[in-house]
C-alpha cells in the first residue's frame, strides 16, 4: 500500500478445499480484495500466526487483521488453535471469527469461553454463505478498528 498501512490480511484456517474455494469466491463476489492466506490444518494455522516451522522467519509484526477459523481441522483441531491463540501476546489481540459447519452447542459455548470474536456456521446455500461473508468482511475488514501492532510485542522472543 502506499499511504503506508499495513495491508489488511485475511487468514482462513480450513481444511475443506470446497469451503475454501467458496470462501475466496464469496469474498471475491463482494469486492473484498484483501490478500487471504490459507493454513489447511491447525498446526499450519499456528505455524504461520507464530513464525515457526514452514513460516520460520515471517516478519511477525503483520499478523492478519482477522482469522476466519473453521473448528473441525487435521492435526491441531480449532478449539486448540483459538487457545493457543489468546494463550500468546502476539496474537492474542487479532479478532477471530470461527466460521464452522458445527451445529453443536458445546462448540458455540467454547468458542467463547475459549475468546473467539463472533460464532457463524456455515450455510449450505452459495447465496447465503456469499451474504455471510460480506457482512464478516464489513464488518470486520472496515469498520472494526484493530489496536495497532505494539511493536517491540510482536518480535519478542520468549524466553
Amino acid at each position: 500500500m502506499t499511504d503506508g498501512r499495513k495491508k489488511k490480511v485475511i487468514l482462513l484456517v480450513e481444511d475443506n478445499p470446497d469451503d475454501e474455494m467458496l470462501t475466496i469466491r464469496a469474498l471475491k463476489k463482494n469486492n473484498i480484495k484483501n490478500e487471504v492466506v490459507v493454513a489447511r490444518d491447525g498446526a499450519e494455522a499456528l505455524d504461520y500466526l507464530l513464525g515457526t516451522g514452514a513460516s520460520e522467519g515471517r516478519d511477525l509484526s503483520e499478523q492478519p487483521q482477522v482469522i476466519l477459523l473453521d473448528l473441525k481441522l487435521p492435526k491441531i483441531g480449532g478449539l486448540e488453535v483459538l487457545q493457543r491463540i489468546r494463550a500468546d501476546e502476539r496474537t492474542r489481540s487479532i479478532p477471530v471469527v470461527v466460521l464452522t459447519t458445527s451445529r453443536e452447542d458445546r462448540d458455540l459455548i467454547e468458542s467463547y469461553r475459549l475468546g473467539a470474536n463472533s460464532y457463524v456456521r456455515k450455510p449450505v446455500d452459495f447465496n447465503e454463505f456469499s451474504q455471510a461473508v460480506l457482512r464478516l468482511g464489513m464488518y470486520w475488514l472496515l469498520l472494526n478498528e484493530s489496536p495497532p501492532s505494539s511493536g517491540p510485542v510482536a518480535t519478542k522472543k520468549a524466553s
